[in-house]
């Protein structure tokens, strides 16, 4: 790993119980459950510790041997975020400590795009930093299941959204077929960066309006007043998984690898 990266860690929130996919975290891809292969990206990507924060302990038992640490949280948290808190909490990271959060649905994470999270935390005055990467068809923007930003000039985001952002007025009152060419599209990824001391702040922050609307836990950042870095990834995030379908599609793309 290259020495401009500051150390980090990379956190894991892996609840067990999902409502468009039972079992999430022990889905298997190609044989290895889904959030194996998360934790075998952060250990990929340098990280100093990798920790898996989970509520069931048959997670746990998936993830013996596999180099990493596991801890056990409450299963009544609002967000992967707030799983995270109680994990920061228990193991006593100083406050200025980079912390990734890695979901557990993002089975083939680069290495290079985690690494990347951590570098624009370093390097910008802001408590949270994520990624983003360019929309390229409409279908995509449209759809609710892709969550859209925003950004101001100085790359902080401005807002996040399930509704296509920005909208293109006259474009699409002619066509919403095609994307124009001349606007910033970008599609958010689930990926997090914060300063263990923020990340502790964050689970004592009350849960927001448009946080709990759009079902995006990094509103209640910018609702409360706090600015979050974004970058664009230096590698592609094939999407995460969150239905059947999805996880047909990892296997079909994992295997186009091979």
């Amino acid at each position: 790993m290259s020495a401009v990266h500051p150390p980090f860690i990379v956190a894991i929130p892996a609840r067990y119980g999902s409502t468009r996919l039972p079992g999430k975290p022990l889905r298997p891809i190609d044989g290895v459950p889904m959030v194996v292969r998360v934790a075998q990206r952060a250990l990929q990507a340098g990280a100093s510790q990798v920790v898996v924060a989970t509520d069931d302990q048959r997670i746990v038992e998936a993830l013996s041997g596999q180099g990493v640490d596991v801890c056990m949280t409450h299963s009544e948290h609002a967000s992967g975020s707030d799983r995270l808190a109680e994990c920061a909490a228990r193991y006593g990271w100083s406050t200025d400590v980079i912390v990734v959060n890695l979901q557990g649905d993002e089975p083939f994470a680069p290495a290079a795009g985690i690494r990347e999270v951590a570098k624009a935390l370093a390097e910008d005055d802001v408590p949270m930093a994520t990624l983003a990467t360019p929309i390229m068809d409409a279908h995509e923007l449209f759809d609710p299941n892709v969550v859209k930003l925003v950004c101001a000039a100085n790359g902080r985001a401005l807002y996040f959204s399930r509704a296509p952002l920005p909208w293109a007025r006259d474009a699409f009152a002619a066509n919403r077929d095609v994307l124009p060419k001349d606007l910033p599209f970008l599609r958010h990824i689930g990926i997090y960066a914060y300063r263990a001391g923020f990340l502790q702040h964050y689970a004592d922050l009350s849960r927001t309006p448009l946080e709990q609307t759009e079902s995006l836990e990094q509103l209640r950042v910018l609702e409360h007043g706090y600015p979050i870095a974004a970058r664009l990834t230096p590698e592609p995030f094939p999407p995460g998984i969150d239905t059947e379908a999805d996880l047909h599609r990892a296997q079909a793309w994992l295997s186009s690898q091979s």
